[in-house]
């Protein structure tokens, strides 16, 4: 797929197995396969970063493809970052919501600590206090760890 030394971003987003690997070994929540396999077929457009035949990145797009658009899971193994792979995956997203996300879309996605900043490059600001992120995570049948 690429040389050793080679990243190349691909515009196709891992399967569950790599998709809950980088999750774990990132720093993410862990998911279940179950609800790995469900939200991934929900996936509007998602990048990974390759290399060595690897998956060390990710990101994605999801939503209801008119009204309301959310980056998430953008993940980079530690080993790799700090290289600007982050602002990489971004990029690829960004392009892809500009061109394909209506004039009145809402988009958005919620940043953790210091990537703040590298959202900001895009043209996200904090919505503070106008409106605030709320999340619950959910309490439903456990099919797998």
């Amino acid at each position: 797929m690429s040389d050793a030394g080679t990243i190349t971003l691909v515009e196709s987003f891992p399967d569950a197995v790599t998709y809950r690997r980088l999750r774990v070994e990132t720093g993410l929540s862990p998911k279940s396969h179950e609800a790995a396999e469900r939200g991934l077929a929900n996936t509007l457009y998602g990048v990974s970063l390759v290399k060595a035949d690897e998956v060390i990145g990710m990101g994605r797009v999801v939503g209801d493809n008119g009204t309301v658009f959310a980056i998430v899971d953008i993940a980079v193994l530690r080993d790799h970052q700090g290289q600007g792979l982050g602002k990489r995956i971004m990029a690829a997203l960004d392009a892809w919501l500009r061109a394909n996300a209506p004039a009145s879309a809402y988009v958005m996605l919620i940043a953790d600590g210091e990537a703040k900043h590298l959202y900001a490059q895009f043209g996200f600001a904090d919505t503070a206090p106008a409106s605030i992120s709320m999340a619950y995570v959910a309490r439903g049948p456990v099919a797998d760890s």
